[in-house]
Formats: structure tokens, C-alpha cells, sequence
């Protein structure tokens, strides 16, 4: 039996919590129009997990409600909260429960970055598949017309992924971004489908969208999913993910968009426009879990150990960054070096310009630790590589990939540089890139830049400061066992190779040598027990007032060349003093925090 469709006018459901009640119980509201401004309520935030959800659901299904479907918003996503200008509009789709809660835990962070409304089909609505599909798809035709210029974001459930599926089909010309959670697409595959012809057997008071089946269902889907990844080993896309993704203490719906690079405002990505900072909790997840990522970053060969080696420090419940315990210095303007970062400028424009380290090591915690100690977002060039979807799917763990769009990376063009710096970022450059971070035995610290001085004229026509940075620290990680030189000498290695470069960016294509030719390729080490990351940054060498000084390509080489030796002499300085370092190795580091606590800074050289 089919409900007559309503009117697409979104309806608003604001969800409060009665101040005095003793425990804590749910009422809505609904009103035809957006009001223009919503009233106080005490708003319950920090749901987590699926009993909350359970709980929620119950409340909204105990109403004699027999439909029509129609969107809510909660409370707290009325606009007030600090939503982003141009914000596009995000639709969520429910499962099969159909009450609409399933971002519950997400919605409050959704809303500062989305016009977000959640679809609810009431518990004895008999909506047929069709007229959801052709409810959802004209108010996507209303939103898209009321902002053209912005995408619509389609979130979906179990079934209501397959709503969104079949919306998305029939609008090919419409700019829609699906966010697909479990769409059971292969259900026709699955065993589970014989099972299906029994639902209708379920008696009215155990129906499939009462609170008591409910509750059953999670229950069972809980303990379901704990014996499945014991015995799969968390073999999901999203490593630690179950059945009720959504519902999951470890699973972040606006940090997956971010990490994917989904997120746009407009009708084209813009990755620098649309760029949103890490929050704490996701620099701190990052940071956690920096070991995991470096495992990322090598080949097969190579993972699993690594993986084994990982679970051991896990085991121990220690941070690799603990292991690592940075070092980082800076310079004054005067030229004193201090511990800290104190010499960084505390406005750009600026562009900090250092030696990529072996598979790019030190970018997490360069990255993670400057955020988290000044505040400042490092921009990042970053090789197209990153940004390449064929690319990711062929890496065996591609998180770092989502890491990187996360913390800020954006890839390297000219025109990207030009934005950031004309918008005054802080942009982190390796003129050595790829060739550098893939670099071969013997070849530690060698700095791999082009001839042309490539940054000096555009830093100096916005007026940019040029900080020079050094780190060490990627000898106490790892050895290289196979090289690129090494893996061209393997049988069918050749393969390989032209998957992983098939179709990409030829960087420097005007440049000679071997720089030219920069493939991207695997890489086979050893890892260490973890040594320590030294990092300094120099002094900052300003490029105000030197514009048409600077245009002179005779100037602007030698001011390259300066650039260049001075990380060379950044390298050489923390080589050296790393040596006078008593805590270099990590037991003294261990037997330092056992007596001082886990959270003391650990000292290291004297300056």
C-alpha cells in the first residue's frame, strides 16, 4: 500500500531534552518553514555508539504517525552554529529502519559544513520504493535550482544508498556526490536473501521498524559483527568498520569526505577555497596513529612485517611518536637558534623550503606537530600521485593518501602556489620532491633540486618570507634493502612500474637529467627500533621589497642557490648535534619517562 506523497517543503524536527526530566527523553516539533531563528533548548550532544541511536529511535516511533515521509533537522543544525559560508546541502537517507537518526553522532560537525536534512519515514508508513525515490529526487531538483552553482550531497544507508543510487540515475545531469554506507547492492548475491521471504511472516507488534525489533536487530548485528572481524581480521574498506557504520565510535563521516577530497562548494573542486583545518580530534588521531601510516607508505614485500612490528607497540600502548620524541628548533631573525618554534613569523605569507626525507617521513609529524604547537596549517605542494584515484586503489594501504588531503596537501601547480601565497598560507615546498622521498642507497640527505631557481620569483612577487628547514632522523628508522635500481633488475617488475605511472603528471618536463624522470615506485626496507626526528628551522631570509630586484634571473639564481645551502647547512648542523644527544637512542628515552611521567619533554643536545 502506497501513502500519498507530500509536498517536498522541508519540515524541521528540533529535538530537545526536557531539563528536568531523570533520564533523558526526546519531543519534537514540526513547522512547515525554515523559522527565522530557533528557540533555546537544552540539546543533547556527544551520542555515541548504537544504543544511543536505539534509544533515540524509540522515542520518534512511539508517535501514531502513519506518514507521509518528510525531512527534519535537529535543533542544533539551524544555522546558527557557525555554519561555513556557500555551505552545499546534504540529504541522508535512512536505512531500513527509516527513522532517520542515523547521523546521530554526526550531525552536529555535518551541519557547520553542510544545509543539513535527514529523511524520516514514519514506522507505519507504506511508501513504496518508487515514491521515496521520486520524494527525494524533487526536493534534490529544488535544492539544486535554488543553488546551481553547489553540489548536492546524497548520504544513504543500507537502502537508502540504494535510494540515492536510483536518484543519482535518473539526474545524470544534476551535480550530485553520493556517500554510499553498505548499499547492498549484491544482495541478490548474498545468502541473506533466501532469508527475506520470512519478514513478512513477522507479526505487526515485532515489525521490522518497531523499537523492540529494533533493539533486537542491534543487539544481534553488535555481537554479529565483533565474531566477524575476529575471525576476518578487519577486513572491511574502512579498517575498523561493522555493519552499523554510521553508529561507530571509530568511524567519522566528515573526516572520510575530507580525507577523500569530496568536499567542495562549488561546481568544480577548489582545494585551497574549500580546505578545511583538522580538528583536534583529528590531529590527534593522526598523530596516534603516524606508525601505522609509515607502514603505508612501503611495498608488499615489507607490510606485513611491518604490521607485526606495529601490533608490538600498540601492544605496549606507546606512540612511534613517543618513540621519535621530535626535536624541533627554529631561528630568530637575528640568527639565535631556540628550542621550539619561536622563530617561525606569526603571519604570512610564507614559504618554508627543506629536504624531503626518505618516503617522505617527516611529513606527518612536521605537519601535525607545527599545527599543534602554533597553530599554523602548513600547505603542502604535493606530488599529483596523491590525488590520483587509479593510483590509490593500486597501494595496498592508501591512508596516508587520506592523511595528507587532511592535513592540508594540495597538488603542485603554479596556480595553486600562486593562491596560497596571494592568500597569505604558510606553504611547505620540496623543490626535490619525488626524487628525494624515493631517493636510492647511499644517496641519504642529497638534495635533488632542479637548476631553475622555480619558487624565488613567486615568493618574491607577494612579498613571501623564505624559511629554510633541515631534518634528520630517517637512518634511526629504517634501511633501504631494494632500491628503484634494484627493482628494475626483478622479473615482470615492469609491469608494475607502468601501472603505477600510467597516465601520470610529467612534472619538470623542461628540466635535464634525472631529475626529469621522477617515477613513482615501491620501496623495500628494514625498519629500525625507532631513532628520534631532529627538525630546525633557519633563519628566514625576506623577499619584501626585492621584486624587481629579484626578476633579474642572475638575482633570483643566487638567492636559489642561498636557499639551498643554507638546508644543506640546516642537514649538517642536526647531523652533528644529534651526536652530543644523551636520549638519542630510545632507552634512555623509556627510562627518562618512567621517572619524569609519560607526557615529560625529554631533553636532548645543548644548543
Amino acid at each position: 500500500m502506497s501513502a500519498t506523497i507530500a509536498t517536498p517543503t522541508p519540515l524541521q524536527l528540533q529535538i530537545r531534552v526536557a531539563p528536568d526530566a531523570p533520564r533523558t527523553r526526546w519531543r519534537a516539533t514540526t513547522c512547515r518553514a525554515r523559522p527565522a531563528s530557533l528557540p533555546d533548548a537544552q540539546v543533547v550532544t556527544g551520542r555515541k555508539g548504537v544504543s544511543e541511536y536505539v534509544e533515540a529511535a524509540q522515542q520518534l516511533t512511539r508517535w501514531p504517525d502513519g506518514g507521509p515521509p518528510r525531512w527534519f533537522s535537529p535543533l542544533e543544525c539551524g544555522g546558527a552554529g557557525g555554519r561555513i559560508s556557500g555551505a552545499p546541502t546534504l540529504l541522508y537517507l535512512p536505512g531500513i529502519d527509516g527513522v532517520g537518526l542515523g547521523l546521530i553522532r554526526h550531525h552536529e560537525a555535518l551541519a557547520k559544513i553542510f544545509v543539513l536534512w535527514c529523511l524520516h519515514i514514519p514506522v507505519k508508513d507504506r511508501t513504496s520504493f518508487e515514491g521515496l525515490v521520486e520524494y527525494v529526487e524533487r526536493t534534490v531538483k529544488l535544492e539544486s535550482s535554488r543553488a546551481p552553482d553547489r553540489p548536492v550531497y546524497l548520504v544513504g544507508e543500507s537502502i537508502g544508498a540504494c535510494i540515492a543510487l536510483a536518484v543519482a540515475a535518473r539526474n545524470r545531469d544534476t551535480d550530485l556526490v553520493l556517500i554510499l554506507v553498505n548499499p547492498g547492492t549484491s544482495f541478490h548475491k548474498s545468502k541473506l536473501q533466501s532469508l527475506s521471504a520470512f519478514l513478512d511472516l513477522i507479526p505487526e507488534p515485532f515489525h521490522l521498524n518497531s523499537p523492540e525489533f529494533l533493539n533486537f536487530l542491534t543487539v544481534l548485528l553488535e555481537n554479529f559483527m565483533q565474531m566477524l572481524l575476529t575471525f576476518i581480521g578487519r577486513g572491511t574498506y574502512l579498517e575498523e568498520g561493522g555493519q552499523a557504520l554510521s553508529e561507530e565510535g571509530g568511524f567519522d563521516i566528515v573526516t572520510t569526505i575530507k580525507g577523500a577530497g569530496y568536499y567542495r562548494r562549488s561546481s568544480q573542486t577548489d582545494f585551497i577555497a574549500d580546505y578545511l583545518p583538522p580538528t583536534p580530534s583529528e590531529l590527534k588521531k593522526i598523530l596516534d596513529s603516524f606508525g601505522y601510516h609509515f607502514s603505508s607508505l612501503t611495498s608488499l614485500a615489507t607490510y606485513v612485517f611491518l604490521r607485526l612490528l606495529l601490533v608490538t607497540i600498540n601492544f605496549w600502548n606507546f606512540r612511534i611518536l613517543n618513540f621519535a620524541n621530535l626535536v624541533m628548533l627554529s631561528t630568530l631573525p637575528d640568527g639565535k637558534i631556540v628550542r621550539g618554534l619561536a622563530g617561525l613569523p606569526e603571519e604570512g605569507p610564507v614559504v618554508l623550503v627543506g629536504y624531503h626525507m626518505l618516503m617522505a617521513l617527516e611529513l606527518v609529524p612536521l605537519v601535525a606537530g607545527v599545527l599543534s604547537s602554533t597553530g599554523i596549517n602548513l600547505r603542502g605542494l604535493g606530488h599529483p600521485f596523491l590525488f590520483n584515484k587509479y593510483s590509490e586503489q593500486l597501494l595496498p594501504e592508501s591512508s596516508l593518501f587520506d592523511v595528507c588531503r587532511i592535513l592540508g596537501a594540495v597538488p603542485v601547480t603554479t596556480f595553486n602556489f600562486y593562491k596560497l601565497l596571494s592568500e597569505k598560507h604558510f606553504v611547505l615546498l620540496y623543490p626535490g620532491g619525488a626524487r628525494e622521498v624515493l631517493h636510492r642507497k647511499g644517496e641519504e640527505y642529497k638534495l635533488f633540486w632542479p637548476e631553475q631557481p622555480e619558487f624565488v620569483r613567486m615568493a618574491s612577487r607577494f612579498g613571501a618570507k623564505i624559511i629554510p628547514f633541515g631534518v634528520v632522523g630517517e637512518d634511526d628508522i629504517c634501511d633501504v634493502l631494494l632500491d628503484y635500481n634494484d627493482l628494475l633488475k626483478l622479473p615482470f617488475y615492469d609491469i608494475m612500474d607502468k601501472k603505477l605511472n600510467k597516465d601520470s603528471v610529467k612534472l619538470r618536463a623542461d628540466c635535464t637529467g634525472e631529475i626529469q624522470n621522477q617515477p613513482i615506485h615501491p620501496m623495500v626496507v628494514l625498519p629500525k627500533v625507532p631513532g628520534r626526528f631532529y627538525f630546525i628551522f633557519g633563519k628566514p631570509i625576506e623577499t619584501r621589497g626585492r621584486e624587481m630586484e629579484l626578476t633579474e634571473k642572475e638575482n633570483a639564481q643566487h638567492m636559489y642557490l642561498h636557499v639551498k645551502s643554507e638546508v644543506e647547512n640546516c642537514i649538517k648542523y642536526l647531523k652533528e648535534k644529534r651526536e652530543e644527544d644523551p636520549y638519542r637512542s630510545i632507552l634512555p628515552r623509556l627510562l627518562y619517562q618512567a621517572v619524569h611521567g609519560h607526557n615529560a619533554e625529554i631533553p636532548t643536545f645543548e644548543l
